[in-house]
């Protein structure tokens, strides 16, 4: 395992780290949901022997028992890993920010937290919430021995993370990025050079590149497994101290602490080659819809962005198998919108498109694309 420092905290941290929010579930899907110790437990465990000496949980992970989890596994292993947990209140009343703390040592069963979060901080929230109320009750827990470093969980623009970064609050940021997302890779980099941890969570995507694409599995012929270029690709920016997979089969926690250990990730020719592919194919998703949204609100609430984003994510990175798993889930609890084939063939959309995308036939293309059965 190769070993980074987190920014100024004097932590030496895994570059790889075990992200506990999709560890294995019973009775996954209901409200009894809970993390099965069985399977997860073991795969926690061949991490640390592994090396991975960091682990990140949240109060809601696993249907609010993943923190359970985690303090579970980390019996005969505590002084040797760096947990990183987060508090997402941001309401009025201290005492149930301090609750949430409470909860989080108990069910960890540590005496103090290593790496304390604000969940979710955007510019707004921070100006809102933070700066002026939450951060008081954040440093009176470090003060109290508590937690050791106060830092964030970041979901906002890279304006938003220098403007964090320059208060000197936070000790660590975690953030998003990945080879399909890289908006923020100017605001890593400022991080890093200020002295702040930088972890990344989704190298893979949230799982969109977790799987098999004959378009990103071809850039590199020595790199075949599309999870594991993902992985290569956010290890090797020298600016990012740990990259957190949300591992949740114990083949994965395998594959990731051999790509973790290499201590190559990527060669510089090797990130121009990804570079420059993954531009030619935003250039040809552009041609498709760019998500501009200017075709909502749809009388019949299609969601037409994210179905075309789905669609894109197929027929432009071969991703189909996550873009059909998404597509799936449209219309189901936060995901709202409903699926192409509740298209009325109005025409309201096509006619405010910027782009004249013949909508209500892509419609159709993309629901055909998209329900197929997985292996077909």
């Amino acid at each position: 395992m190769i070993y980074r420092e987190l920014g100024g905290t004097g932590l030496k941290v895994s570059q790889l780290g075990f992200g506990a929010m999709r560890l294995p579930m019973l009775d996954e899907g209901t409200e009894k949901a809970r993390v099965n110790d069985e399977l997860a437990i073991p795969m926690m465990h061949r991490a640390f022997e592994g090396g991975v000496n960091y682990i990140d949980t949240a109060v809601g992970y696993g249907n609010h028992d993943s923190q359970r989890a985690v303090g579970a596994a980390l019996k005969g292993w505590r002084d040797r890993i760096v947990v990183s947990t987060k508090n997402g209140y941001y309401g009025e009343e201290e005492a149930d920010w301090w609750k949430k703390l409470e909860d989080s040592l108990r069910l960890l069963d540590v005496e103090c937290i290593d790496v304390y979060n604000h969940h979710g901080i955007s510019a707004k929230r921070w100006g809102e919430d933070v700066e002026p109320r939450v951060g008081r009750w954040m440093r009176k827990a470090k003060d109290q021995g508590l937690i050791r470093h106060v830092c964030v969980s970041f979901h906002d623009n890279n304006e938003a993370l220098r403007t964090i970064v320059d208060t000197g609050y936070a000790a660590s940021i975690t953030l998003q990025y990945n080879m399909l997302d890289r908006q923020l890779t100017d605001g890593i980099a400022y991080a890093h050079e200020k002295g702040i941890g930088v972890v990344v969570m989704g190298p893979v995507a949230g799982g969109r590149l977790g799987v098999d694409s004959d378009v990103l599995g071809s850039v590199l012929p020595a790199v075949r497994r599309v999870p594991e270029l993902a992985l290569r690709f956010v290890l090797s920016n020298p600016n990012v101290t740990v990259a957190l997979s949300g591992m949740s089969t114990m083949q994965q926690v395998e594959e990731n602490l051999v790509t973790a250990s290499d201590p190559v990730s990527l060669s510089e020719e090797d990130r121009a080659a990804i570079d420059e592919h993954l531009v030619r194919l935003k250039k040809m998703a552009d041609l498709y819809c760019t998500g501009c949204g200017y075709c909502q609100p749809c009388p019949a609430d299609v969601a037409i962005p994210k179905i075309f984003h789905r669609y894109n994510r197929g027929r432009v990175y071969g991703l189909w198998e996550a873009a059909r798993r998404d597509y799936a889930q449209l219309g189901i609890d936060w995901d709202k919108g409903n699926k192409a084939d509740a298209c009325t063939e109005c025409g309201e959309c096509e006619e405010k498109c910027p782009q004249h995308i013949p909508i209500r036939q892509q419609l159709k293309e993309a629901h055909e694309a998209l329900s197929k059965e997985a292996d077909s």
